[in-house]
């Protein structure tokens, strides 16, 4: 974002395409942990049985980066689910889906480490699901919030006011959206209908994708920001029937080529794509599919992309070079 041309810069944030990643958080789980609240009574029971985490763990985690690794591969957008962990006298938040994660304020920590050497960088970490957690756990979070951030925290605005030079000028560079009612009470906290995220809800990719054009077509005009979820969700009888393989090689990897081309064929603006989410960000050799000219006017819109090319790990990863670090800079 921050080395995007002029025009760009100043339209609103609303009106670009972002590249997002689905259950930001779960690269890493703990299998030693209890079960998460998120999870079903029968669920619980049986993860008693030292075997059935292991299983757990191949269909809870939907990432493979850290938050610092999807950073500097053009991630802004994070979905996160946190959950306080039962048995803890402290108020302690942990990132939750299926087994538990990190602490939060960890998570938060690393993402404030990547933005102070990237001042020109703007996320989006969207808090939509809340586990066992009452009011004293959500001000504790808050307060974590706050003490991550600090100034770099964005006020609520009308959206359409939010544009890149916007935050430049004020040195903003993050916006919190909080999907519960304490929001209210925090002028940096953004309501959660302010980034709606349509859920298909679906194992088949056709029937994903013909959801995805009809909810950017009922897209508000005005007003919000648009998650569209690029993600299929495995029913019980899907992890009954691959249960050892796991949600990457029953779901992921095989409709990814359809997935691609659906994003290939969209524009951002009013009614266009915003937010664009996705499982395993890392998988998908997007910036190969593009023109050349889409490919080198894209190598210069990330602050970071230089840091990247220098980084051994990364070279050797460019083989599966993600969706990320090119969609956000669609031209319309």
């Amino acid at each position: 974002m921050g080395a995007l041309p002029a025009p760009l810069s100043a339209r609103p944030l609303a009106h670009l395409a972002i590249p997002g990643s689905h259950d930001s958080f779960s690269y890493w789980v703990d299998e030693k942990s209890p079960v998460g609240p998120d999870q079903a009574t029968a669920v619980k029971r049986l993860a008693k049985i030292s075997l059935v985490k292991k299983l757990m763990k191949k269909w809870s985690v939907t990432q493979n980066l850290t938050f610092k690794e999807q950073l500097e591969s053009g991630i802004r957008y994070f979905d996160l689910r946190v959950s306080s962990k039962p048995g803890e006298v402290e108020k302690e938040i942990y990132f939750i889906h299926g087994l538990f994660g990190i602490r939060v304020l960890d998570g938060l920590m690393e993402i404030n480490s990547f933005l102070m050497q990237h001042p020109r960088e703007v996320i989006f970490l969207d808090f939509n699901h809340f586990y066992a957690m009452d009011d004293s756990h959500h001000l504790y979070l808050i307060s974590r919030i706050q003490k991550a951030f600090g100034s770099k925290l964005c006020p609520v605005q009308p959206v359409e006011k939010v544009t890149l030079q916007y935050l430049w000028e004020l040195k903003q560079q993050v916006l919190i959206f909080y999907h519960y009612p304490l929001y209210q009470d925090y002028s940096f906290l953004w309501p959660g209908n302010k980034m709606p995220a349509p859920w298909a809800n679906t194992t088949n990719v056709h029937k994903l994708l013909q959801f995805l054009e009809t909810t950017l077509g009922e897209r508000s005009q005005y007003g919000t920001f648009h998650v569209s979820q690029a993600i299929l969700t495995p029913r019980v009888k899907t992890i009954a029937r691959h249960l050892i393989r796991g949600l990457k090689n029953t779901l992921v990897h095989r409709n990814l080529p359809m997935i691609l081309n659906w994003v290939k064929t969209q524009k951002p603006g009013v009614m266009g794509v915003n937010i664009i989410t996705s499982d395993f960000v890392e998988l998908v050799d997007f910036a190969a599919t593009l023109s050349p000219v889409e490919v080198a006017f894209c190598a210069t819109t990330s602050s970071c992309l230089k840091d990247l090319a220098d980084d051994k790990k990364v070279m050797n990863r460019q083989s599966q070079r993600s969706l990320s670090g090119t969609i956000c800079c669609w031209n319309t």
